[in-house]
C-alpha cells in the first residue's frame, strides 16, 4: 500500500503500522543494556527489535535485522546506533 504525504511516496509495511520512506538515508536503533545480560535494539520508527550477547553480536543483529525487514531498493544507507543508559542519584 503506497500512501503519498507532501510529494514524497510512502510504503506502509504490511507486518506493522509504520511508515517506510524510501527516501530516508538512516535508520536509527535506541541500545540498551538488557537486564538479563547483553543489549537490546529497537529501532525508532520501525518495528524491528534484536538483542545480542556482546556489542559486537549486536552490531552484527542488528545489520541482519534491517536486512531482513528492507528491500534491496530501500534500505538505509547508515544505521546508527544510540546508546541509552539511564542513571538514577539520591535526591
Amino acid at each position: 500500500m503506497v500512501i503519498a504525504r507532501s510529494g514524497i511516496a510512502r510504503i506502509k509495511c504490511q507486518c506493522a503500522d509504520c511508515i517506510i520512506n524510501p527516501m530516508d538515508s538512516e535508520i536509527i536503533f535506541a541500545v540498551e543494556e538488557s537486564p538479563e545480560g547483553g543489549y537490546e535494539a529497537r529501532a525508532l520508527g520501525y518495528s524491528i527489535f534484536t538483542q545480542g550477547d556482546s556489542l559486537e553480536e549486536l552490531r552484527e543483529m542488528v545489520r541482519d535485522a534491517v536486512h531482513c525487514f528492507f528491500e534491496p531498493e530501500d534500505m538505509p544507507e547508515v544505521i546508527r546506533l544510540h546508546f541509552v543508559h539511564d542513571e538514577v542519584i539520591s535526591a
